[in-house]
């Protein structure tokens, strides 16, 4: 390590702005999740993009190092290099791609693809992986969300699976969907409500396929919404693949996926600047510490929550500084004075995390650790 990444003693001793994980927060949740999938008989594939460490992934993993998710392909060589397996990429593919996929495949195991649209059913058509093995595929379904994925009830979805099902160089291994709409929902009951409808959707398509001859090995679905609190009926599903629950955030907590008390991770800052006359100070943390996300939604107590400071609302940020103020009420400037620490509990702690090269890891007020995440696409 060098001289000037030395690891602090504690947190009150990294500088700011610096990424803070809780280990014993992590530890609890990605128990409960594996209690979770256990309890419902599905199998755990997490999502690693909102932290991507090495650290994190065996913990997700219990160890094993296999059976993991990822969104870029940077991810898939990084895990890969560092002794992880059955590695699905779980992002729409194009042929200008496939020579790092093939290079995967080659290394692995087990390395698997998502296709969801005629032109990446046919770059893999096209073009064989050349080792006399099969592409490995999921077909992704959109059950409404409208972001990536094929409509689940659509024809399409029918032929593309069946394409996937009959090419000699395709291993079809099933469904796969993001369950976004799971984020629209507010409260248990309200996600459970989510996490049905989508499974029923599923269902139903894997019906279709049934009826025109095409076997549906798994079903897999994920959201950290909805594999928090998900409905019995997705005990019928084969596969979960939550990412965010190791860490969560503000959002999570206000669907009512946690407690303020499961958020993982925080951005310790200072206050650097009073601006009395304005009612508000500045914090040496802007968007480049916390990221925007959040700021569009216009929240009457801001899109983050300073742990311990009710009061505060975050009212802006440029590249490097943030304005802080309060909810309506004069600010007692006596209680931040310049150069007083803050944590900030984030909006997203999957963007704010790709913000930060290290992360350190603490328990109570003591560094353990600092884990490094892999960064690029």
């Amino acid at each position: 390590m060098a001289a000037e990444d030395k690891c602090p003693e504690t947190i009150y001793d990294v500088k700011t702005p610096s990424f803070l994980v809780d280990i014993d927060v992590i530890k609890r949740n990605v128990t409960r999740m594996k209690e979770t999938c256990d309890r419902l008989g599905v199998q755990l594939r997490p999502h690693m993009k909102t932290h991507k460490t090495v650290e994190l992934g065996e913990m997700m993993t219990n160890g094993t190092k296999k059976c993991v998710v990822v969104s870029t392909l940077d991810e898939a060589e990084f895990y890969a290099t560092h002794g992880f397996d059955d590695i699905l990429y779980a992002y729409p593919i194009t042929q200008q791609k496939l020579d790092r996929c093939r290079r995967l495949a080659e290394k692995l195991e087990k390395f698997h693809m998502m296709v969801e649209s005629p032109e990446s059913m046919e770059a893999l058509k096209t073009t064989p992986r050349g080792d006399n093995k099969n592409w490995s595929v999921y077909l992704e379904i959109d059950l409404g969300l409208g972001r990536t994925g094929v409509e689940w009830d659509s024809d399409l979805a029918l032929t593309l699976a069946a394409e996937a099902a009959n090419c000699p160089s395709i291993d079809f291994l099933g469904l796969y969907v993001h369950s976004g709409d799971s984020y629209l929902a507010r409260g248990p009951d309200s996600i459970r409500q989510s996490g049905r409808k989508n499974t029923d959707k599923l269902l139903q398509l894997k019906v279709r396929l049934a009826e025109a001859g095409v076997t549906c090995p798994s079903l897999c679905m994920g959201s950290t919404p909805g594999c928090s609190h998900p409905d019995d009926s997705m005990a019928q599903l084969d596969c979960f693949s939550p990412g965010n629950y190791v860490f969560h955030d503000t959002m999570q907590m206000r669907i009512g996926t946690c407690e303020e008390s499961d958020i993982a991770c925080r951005v310790i800052c200072r206050v650097i600047s009073h601006k009395k006359s304005q009612n508000k100070m500045s914090i040496d943390a802007g968007f480049l510490a916390i990221s925007h996300d959040g700021m569009e939604l216009g929240l009457a107590e801001g899109p983050v929550i300073f742990q311990g400071h009710p009061e505060l609302k975050l009212l802006g940020m440029c590249q490097e500084l943030g304005s802080v103020g309060t909810q309506g009420t004069p600010l007692d400037f006596s209680k931040y004075p310049i150069g007083s620490l803050l944590f900030i509990y984030p909006h997203h702690s999957c963007a704010t995390a790709a913000l930060y090269k290290n992360y350190y890891i603490h328990s109570g007020e003591k560094i353990v650790g600092v884990w490094r995440p892999t960064r690029g696409w």
